[in-house]
């Protein structure tokens, strides 16, 4: 059964200095509430890993909580750039940040080969693509049984995966619904998982659209935060916070104001951790 313990109790046994981190979640759940609670104990040194990088890993990334970051899409959806990422990649602000770029497929395989133990994923993809020639993590493997061609990565095995989900119960399981992305798989992966829920009830009542339950054994700890997932969205909690998004584009073009930001937004709202990452 997991722990049920404080946001901060939670980052500060299960994340250490220096792991692969996975904090998943595909338009929705993105847990924000985790990462912002990461950059406030000042944890460093870590590669993260997620499909599709948005502001939160920008936050992180800009909070010197990065040096490298394997992923399959970088950008601001339906706004632009990620500033602070462009940042430590074009001038190592604030501390220089190594890429492993793949594609979507990539990175979903991988989790599942993650979740099922096996060592590489194997699947048709990248034909075509320029991205071998400039990952050597991508490789390729011939079918012993057709012949066939086929492309080959390394499982993904994060020492912590963190998601957010809608509700556990009081015995540990989780519910998600809605868009579920690869939460599942980046949970089963990982040799430790970290859940942050909009509630406990005692009921998952587990009906809904594309409904999954992690059950008690696949998670170390959960972690109420209401609201955990904003800006982005909890199906059947609140919506999308679109004007942020848009907000946030000139908030992480200025070294200045990003600072001031996470000063504001980040660090005093969350009890002003001493001693930010870039600091």
């Amino acid at each position: 059964m997991p722990e049920f313990l404080s946001l901060a109790a939670a980052v500060s046994r299960f994340v250490r200095p220096g792991d692969r981190v996975a904090l998943e979640g595909f338009t929705h759940l993105i847990p924000f509430a985790a990462g912002h609670e990461i950059i406030r104990q000042g944890l460093t040194d870590l590669t993260l890993i997620r499909m599709t990088p948005d502001l939160i890993y920008d936050q992180m990334i800009g909070g010197g909580c990065a040096r490298k970051l394997v992923f399959s899409w970088g950008g601001n959806p339906g706004v632009g750039s990620l500033h602070r990422l462009r940042d430590a990649v074009e001038r190592g602000w604030p501390r220089p940040l190594e890429l492993e770029e793949h594609s979507h497929s990539a990175m979903a395989h991988a989790y599942a080969a993650g979740a099922a133990g096996m060592p590489c994923a194997i699947f048709r993809g990248y034909l075509g693509s320029d991205l071998p020639r400039v990952n050597p993590a991508i490789q390729s493997i011939v079918c012993p049984f057709t012949g066939e061609t086929l492309a080959a990565v390394a499982a993904l095995r994060p020492d912590v995966s963190i998601i957010h989900a809608q509700r556990a119960d009081r015995r540990g399981n989780v519910l998600i619904t809605g868009i579920v992305g690869v939460q599942k798989e980046a949970v089963l992966a990982a040799a430790r998982a970290i859940v942050t829920v909009e509630e406990i009830v005692d009921d998952l009542e587990t009906g809904g659209t594309n409904a999954i339950v992690l059950p008690s054994w696949t998670v170390h700890a959960i972690a109420v935060a209401p609201g955990g997932a904003r800006p982005s969205y909890a199906h059947g909690y609140y919506q999308r916070d679109n004007a942020f998004y848009t907000e946030w584009d000139a908030i992480a073009r200025d070294r200045d104001r990003f600072r001031r930001w996470v000063d504001d937004e980040v660090m005093r709202v969350g009890g002003g951790a001493a001693g930010a990452a870039w600091s």
